[in-house]
């Protein structure tokens, strides 16, 4: 039975799992590696880090596995979105790559909003706001503080599209992860050649954009012998993490949700026609799947803020967890179970690092509103997660009034590991939640897509409805679900109330 490789480029490591044709996984491998921040704000990473990982975790995978090379028949790309690699005339990297959650580029966004004529145009050129995040201003950033490396500087790529440079000798990418760009002219799958022009960043900077399920080159003789692997293997165009991850969870259908509960939160939704929100609450991509696209609200600090309350003030959950050699969100869960829906008018705003939707404020900070004598510390955490919930609930909220059909919502991540916190999901949303058989993610999405791309099925729909199967589910409680469903409007006014403060809190912290 042919084997697929999916290679996941993430923030802190990079994933290789090999995977069956029926879906079945043989093994998965991990190697991490360092984030930079040279300076507040920035972060940024060596390129050359992540092909040595994408070496080790190939090689391990294939060990551990017993996998022939004869056997590997595609390999799937998916990787961390928005990152800049900047290449010389002699493919050397220039500088380290500036990352998705680096926030040096505040003027470059609105400088970029200006150049087109204002957000809205933007937002109608390539169907999303210029964020801080984003590649196009990171691009203009070089043009700007680094003009002689940007002088240097002949190729443009994303993250996964290095490694597939690495693997093939070829620059390409794929239109899932070139929306991310600010690029792309999402409607049409093409380069936005106008606002490329406004930019002054030349096409032949960029590299060739295919469909997910493309084959964009054959792995190349040197790479495989550094590898393992035989000479020849497809390499498909991959997928963004979040799109890949969708993939992974079957969010590949009109009417199919996903919920992912992670460090951030990421509510997805496929859908068949371009979707747009005129004021740029959401993000609308490219999807995965061959001539679709995806409608995303993404929070910051969902599961986030509650790692943030392990790390910094569960000093004694974390203590008896060890003692008992048990997780330590299983005893902050069970402390948060203790408080009623609601937490008796308590509120926690998750915005620990600003919001992207459907905000998109860098100056919104957490809180708490609402605390009084009777709030002890089964409240504190279970606020954490009504609010974090609360904020994915405002992507649904968006997604909803643009008419994208919700029948199903998937839950990934810790969000949906834990009994409780589905509950809470299926409770604030107001709507069944369920789970799948699938937990890999990014690299198990784009092993499917190196599945379909190679002929082992017909599409990528036709591979995840063959693999991925629901396996439960959880439905509202009534009194929650009214109580939440009360509580909810509170919660969206209180960001509204204090988006000026923020503002003026960024300012005494700017000035201090």
């Amino acid at each position: 039975m042919a084997v697929f490789l999916g290679i996941d480029i993430g923030t802190s490591g990079t994933k290789t799992l090999a995977m069956q044709e029926d879906g079945t996984i043989l093994a998965s491998a991990t190697a991490e590696y360092p984030l930079m921040s040279p300076r507040p704000g920035w972060s940024e990473q060596d390129p050359e880090d992540w092909w040595d990982a994408t070496v080790a975790t190939v090689k391990k995978v294939l060990k551990a596995g017993k996998i022939k090379p004869d056997d590997v028949a595609g390999i799937g790309l998916s990787g961390q979105m928005h990152g800049s690699v900047f290449l010389d005339k002699q493919h050397n990297v220039i500088r380290h790559a500036l990352l998705w959650n680096d926030q040096r580029t505040a003027a470059e966004c609105v400088e970029i909003e200006n150049k087109v004529g204002g957000r809205a145009k933007l937002i109608e050129m390539v169907a999303n706001p210029a964020l801080t995040g984003f590649t196009a201003p990171k691009i203009v950033w070089l043009q700007k503080n680094e003009p002689k490396n940007f002088a240097r500087t002949a190729q443009i790529l994303l993250p996964k599209d290095f490694i597939r440079f690495r693997l093939t000798g070829e620059f390409a990418t794929e239109v899932s992860d070139a929306s991310g760009t600010l690029l792309l002219d999402v409607r049409n799958r093409q380069w936005c050649k106008p606002l490329c022009d406004k930019l002054d960043i030349k096409a032949s900077l960029l590299p060739k954009v295919y469909e997910s399920e493309d084959v964009t080159g054959v792995l190349s003789e040197s790479a495989a012998k550094l590898l393992g692997l035989k000479k020849g293997v497809p390499v498909v165009g991959g997928a963004g993490d979040q799109a890949a991850g969708a993939v992974g969870n079957g969010i590949v259908k009109r009417g199919i949700i996903s919920a992912t509960m992670g460090t951030s939160g990421v509510v997805f939704a496929h859908s068949d026609d371009v979707q747009i929100d005129p004021t740029g609450r959401v993000h609308t991509f490219c999807h995965a799947v061959r001539g679709k696209w995806h409608v995303m609200g993404v929070v910051l600090s969902a599961g986030g803020s509650l790692q943030w309350y392990r790390n910094q003030l569960a000093e004694t959950e974390v203590a008896a967890a060890k003692k008992i050699k048990t997780d330590p969100y299983n005893i902050i869960t069970e402390q948060a179970a203790e408080a009623p829906p609601g937490c008796e008018g308590l509120f926690f705003l998750p915005y620990l690092t600003g919001e992207r939707t459907p905000h998109a404020d860098a100056n919104a900070r957490g809180c708490w509103i609402g605390l009084s004598l009777r709030h002890g510390r089964s409240a504190i955490i279970r606020s954490i997660m009504e609010g974090a919930t609360y904020a994915m609930r405002d992507c649904l909220e968006v997604i909803n009034e643009m008419r994208i059909p919700i029948r199903e919502i998937r839950l990934s991540g810790g969000g949906a590991r834990s009994e409780f916190w589905r509950q809470m999901q299926a409770d604030v949303y107001g709507r069944r939640v369920s789970v799948i058989n699938a937990e890999e993610g990014p690299a198990y999405g784009v092993a499917l897509l190196a599945a379909a791309g190679t002929g082992r099925y017909k599409s990528v729909v036709e591979a995840c409805t063959a693999t991925i199967k629901v396996t439960g589910s959880t439905d509202p409680q009534a009194e929650a679900k009214r109580i939440y469903t009360k509580s909810y409007p509170m919660y969206t006014r209180l960001y509204k109330s204090l988006k000026g403060d923020f503002v003026e809190i960024a300012k005494i912290v700017a000035e201090s």
